[in-house]
């Protein structure tokens, strides 16, 4: 019971921490989920990691609730569960209100704005550096099926600029064909 409860502690701290000092959104988080989960605490592999992440894309909402939902429920059922997504939302909640109050007296400030377009710029590169991570995974693998699908998601959303919600439904069927293929081939 008492490591169970020190499990917790750590999730929750760990999971407060990663949203507290997250900017950019949820992509964002999932790169610095996987620092602490995989390669700080080692209580998630990557593959699992990458697994968990995928199953964290298809819910609707937030990337960083959804991830936490998962990552908690992995680690410690429906109470880590619980228990990351408190955590997780207390940073925002907290941040969102403070600037609420101060954005109306500092809001055209020139500095202010260049500011938020800087963390853009420094966004962008956090949400690259995940996407790299996650498809070299794939590529030391020679997974051809799923270099093929992030390339054709890439070029569909940023390229021809279909529709995010097409790309992913798309992707949702191209993945369960796959796995339909390599149930059927596994069988024989």
């Amino acid at each position: 019971m008492a490591r169970q409860r020190g499990l917790l502690w750590k999730l929750f701290l760990s999971t407060l921490e990663l949203s507290a000092f997250t900017f950019g959104g949820g992509y964002v988080i999932v790169s610095l989920m996987k620092k602490t989960f995989v390669d700080k605490f080692h209580w998630i592999e990557n593959d699992e990691m990458l697994d968990l992440v995928a199953i964290a894309e298809t819910a609707p909402g937030s990337i960083a609730i959804s991830g936490a939902i998962v990552v908690g429920y992995k680690l410690a059922g429906l109470l880590g569960m619980f228990i990351t997504v408190v955590a997780t939302t207390i940073p925002p909640l907290v941040i969102i209100s403070l600037i609420a109050l101060g954005y109306r007296a500092v809001g055209d400030n020139e500095l202010v704005k260049r500011l938020l377009l800087g963390m853009q710029a420094g966004v962008g590169a956090v949400i690259f550096a995940v996407v790299w991570d996650m498809a070299k995974g794939y590529v030391k693998k020679r997974d051809l099926t799923a270099m093929l699908v992030m390339a054709g998601a890439f070029v569909a959303a940023v390229c021809l600029r279909i529709n995010v919600i097409y790309v992913v439904l798309a992707c949702i069927g191209v993945g369960l064909v796959h796995a339909l293929r390599l149930m059927r081939s596994r069988k024989q």
